[in-house]
């Protein structure tokens, strides 16, 4: 390896890593909501009514953090709940009116924020982060990391 190459990595790394949390960290505090909650709205707004198991499977999180989310947003009424009539072992989810509204403003939110992060950002730059970021989900589902 070409010396200082270990350095500009792991820069690259730091960058990568920190970016991608400080994007997240500013559209929460712009939209006022936690990542995973707005992770579980935009679920229930793309696919409709769900299965609890199937928002902890889809969300990568355990089952108390999705109940918690879940119970909050019925408080909130946002969402509502009810037995599964295929099989009452388990709860589904869907949004309600008002919690259609907060995903459309959620949506609204994210578009525009976008929009603000590419302003100042060439079409090709773009274009050329895009290449290296699927490169990289290639690489992790391909090579022994």
């Amino acid at each position: 390896m070409a010396p200082g190459t270990d350095d500009a990595d792991d820069a690259f790394f730091y960058e990568f890593g920190a970016a991608a949390l400080d994007l997240r960290q500013a559209f929460t505090r712009q939209v006022g909501f936690s990542w995973s909650r707005v992770r579980v709205l935009l679920w229930l707004r793309r696919e409709g009514e769900t299965r609890h198991s199937e928002l902890r499977q889809r969300l990568g999180a355990d089952g108390a953090t999705v109940t918690r989310l879940v119970k909050q947003f019925e408080y909130e009424g946002l969402l509502s709940r009810r037995p599964d009539p295929a099989d009452n072992r388990y709860t589904l989810a869907a949004l309600t009116e008002v919690g259609e509204a907060a995903a459309d403003e959620v949506e609204r939110s994210h578009r525009r924020f976008q929009q603000q992060l590419l302003a100042s950002v060439a079409e090709h730059d773009r274009q050329a982060v895009l290449r290296v970021l699927r490169q990289f989900r290639a690489n992790a589902a391909t090579e022994e990391i």
